[in-house]
């Protein structure tokens, strides 16, 4: 399974293989919106980003899966106008992920925890199962996800700008934004902040994925192998 993952699902050279990695990007993100439902579940403070949907969904009264859309689809907006690299997998990433909370919130699947202690391997979990799921995601090379391509796209812009100075750029700005719309900011807001990059490499070493040698192919790339063979 792994060696299919590193080395098939790379290429993309036919129309089968990239329908397969549709799929297999579809699922993930799906299960991947499970790992976020359980960040907001924790109940402890959302992911910076998150912050920022919930308090949009609050602030406006639609659901966390529509202000995630709307987040993500302007994201990928800004990607487009900065002229990177757009996959198909970017587009299903903007629409599945949130839409996928939402509907484990309809199932009622996990009640939001009542304590920090609860809470805090809740939180963990969850970002476990977004680790893991991201490495399925990228390995179907179709892509990466809308804000990590904005943050490419801003560091390649600001050459003298570390990435990560970038990177807390824009999540403190998520976290600001989405804390004035009433979005719940809490120790878990830290905890995702500064655990989830460490636990999604310690997850990518346990599978032998070097992120870095993904080579993710564009939309147009795809539409011209899906209509030529």
């Amino acid at each position: 399974m792994y060696r299919f993952l590193r080395e098939e699902n790379r290429t993309n050279r036919d129309k089968r293989t990239i329908f397969s990695n549709v799929i297999l990007a579809a699922v993930s993100l799906f299960i991947n919106g499970f790992g976020v439902y359980l960040t907001i579940q924790a109940n402890i403070g959302a992911g910076p980003w998150d912050v920022l949907n919930l308090g949009i969904s609050n602030s406006f009264g639609i659901l966390y899966g529509t202000a995630s859309i709307i987040v993500s689809y302007s994201i990928l907006g800004i990607d487009i106008l900065m002229k990177e690299p757009i996959g198909i997998a970017m587009f299903i990433d903007a629409f599945v992920v949130g839409k996928s909370v939402d509907f484990f919130n309809y199932m009622d699947f996990v009640k939001p925890c009542s304590s920090v202690k609860t809470g805090i391997p809740v939180m963990i979990l969850g970002l476990v199962i977004m680790a893991y799921t991201q490495y399925t995601y990228m390995a179907a090379a179709l892509g990466c996800g809308p804000r990590d391509t904005l943050l490419v796209g801003l560091v390649k812009r600001l050459k003298k700008v570390p990435l990560g100075v970038v990177s807390i750029v824009l999540l403190s700005a998520a976290t600001f934004v989405g804390w004035l719309l009433g979005g719940p900011v809490g120790i878990g807001t830290l905890i995702c902040a500064f655990c989830t990059g460490p636990i999604m490499q310690l997850a990518f070493n346990t599978v032998h994925f070097d992120a870095a040698k993904i080579h993710h192919q564009r939309i147009t790339e795809s539409f011209r192998t899906i209509l030529n063979k």
